[in-house]
């Protein structure tokens, strides 16, 4: 058992002596953390292997590479993101100039999940560090060998006091949990973002919570269906379909539907041929427990390619299930796996009226379109994290955009500026000067009501 309090009382002694880290100082920091990762590249991709089956491809794009790049980015950057910002004074409180320092928060809880083991637990951290904090991290239990990888990792870069990396299950999250942070991050599921922010909220700390939802992929009459096939098979079959923003499920308008459909299985059969359970490209559930909750959700009825299972090696074949209706087991929860469940439409607001008789508001939505009517009119309707138009999962890559969800599917968002941001207080300075004092302000406050009425009108 791990002995959580002193663990964030020795991050509470370092941050206290460090509160105030330069930007040089921030700077080599992420610069070590990068340098090990390179250092660490080949053991990443073989534990990823391991645990989810991920191509090394995949693990590079999607993992080490994407980590990589936000470092570098955020290297770049963070200079003018430390920056005070000047912001004006109204004439009130004049003379006076005033600023936005953004400092850190202090010691943070970052929990990662399975799916993406290695980005999502760098990815925060990055911020965390650029923002000047200390940082607990709890890796995901489903993921043994990426875990060991990085917590071996971490401990080659920084003193645990500074970023403290943990392995383990229910039991250390929960004793991590019952600790005072100043900030906690979270990416899972949306059952266990309830528990965690539960546990936050007796020591009133703020929360990060990235979680999941039933993400909707609108293909319209008038799309590009050769694009759309590459971009939502691409999307989905990712990571064997354990991507929180990944389609969750297909809206397809009658018109084409018959043509898409086709299109799409001759798609998946040409990635990962006629048994994809032979191919080096496709990937692995994390354990025999989530690959019999997916093939629970499988009808065979429904199915017009895959629905092959093999529980013991983990393995859910790239389906496609068509005439789908919401209240079949599939709509019912996020599939987080390779099926891909298919309803049609004939108007537009049959696609408004499905998603929105789900309980939660998608984490992303995905339109294909090439009206840009209907791309207007999707995206001001659909209340969602984050939607990208004509393609799968990209809107994510940018670290320029915010990533997170919305109610149910999350709270708060992070990547570059963003995390920077959610990982820091925005402290107001105000700075008055002493050479002229308003009267105004001061009572007695007879005849003064008009010329405050003038100045704050």
């Amino acid at each position: 058992m791990i002995d959580s309090e002193a663990i964030v009382r020795n991050q509470r002694e370092c941050f206290a002596v460090n509160q105030n880290r330069s930007f040089a100082e921030r700077q080599q920091q992420l610069r070590l953390l990068k340098a090990a990762i390179l250092a660490h590249e080949n053991a990443l991709s073989e534990a990823l292997a391991l645990d989810l089956g991920k191509p090394q491809f995949e693990s590079y794009m999607t993992e080490i590479g994407f980590v990589l790049h936000e470092l570098t980015a955020t290297i770049k950057q963070l200079k003018s993101w430390m920056k005070p910002k000047k912001v004006s004074t109204p004439l009130l409180s004049q003379p006076a100039v005033s600023h936005i320092h953004a400092s850190p928060l202090g010691v943070c809880l970052i929990i990662s999940p399975f799916n993406y083991p290695v980005a999502l637990c760098f990815s925060p951290l990055i911020a965390a560090i650029a923002a000047g904090n200390c940082c607990v991290i709890k890796t995901s239990e489903l993921t043994p060998n990426v875990s060991i990888v990085l917590k071996q990792l971490i401990a080659s870069v920084f003193p645990p006091e500074y970023v403290n990396c943990i392995n383990g299950g229910v039991e250390e999250v929960s004793a991590l949990l019952a600790q005072k942070f100043d900030h906690i991050f979270f990416t899972g599921s949306s059952e266990v973002g309830k528990l965690v922010m539960q546990q936050a909220a007796k020591h009133l700390t703020p929360v990060t919570l990235e979680l999941g939802g039933k993400s909707p992929c609108i293909v319209c009459a008038d799309a590009n269906i050769d694009i759309a096939v590459k971009r939502i098979v691409y999307g989905k079959m990712l990571n064997a379909g354990q991507t929180c923003v990944a389609p969750d499920y297909l809206l397809v308008d009658d018109a084409i539907k018959e043509q898409f459909l086709r299109k799409l299985t001759q798609r998946i059969t040409e990635l990962y041929g006629a048994d994809a359970q032979l191919s080096k490209d496709f990937g692995r559930m994390v354990n025999e427990r989530h690959t019999q909750r997916i093939s629970e959700l499988i009808d065979a009825d429904k199915v017009i390619l895959g629905g092959q299972v093999d529980i013991e090696n983990r393995y859910i074949a790239p389906t496609v299930m068509d005439n789908v209706k919401l209240s079949d087991p599939i709509m019912q929860q996020e599939v987080f796996g390779p099926v891909l469940p298919v309803l049609g439409f004939s108007e537009l607001s049959q696609v408004l009226d499905i998603i929105q008789q789900l309980p939660a508001h998608p984490l992303s939505a995905y339109i294909f379109s090439g009206n840009k009517t209907t791309q207007h009119l999707l995206v001001s309707k659909i209340q969602a994290g984050g939607i990208a138009i004509n393609h799968c999962i990209q809107h994510l890559v940018n670290p320029n955009l915010p990533f997170g969800g919305v109610g149910l599917s999350g709270i708060g968002s992070y990547h570059g500026k963003h995390g920077f941001d959610r990982f820091s207080h925005q402290k107001s300075v105000y700075k008055a000067a002493t050479w002229f004092d308003l009267a105004l302000i001061y009572p007695p406050y007879k005849n003064k009501l008009t010329l405050l009425k003038k100045i704050l009108k």
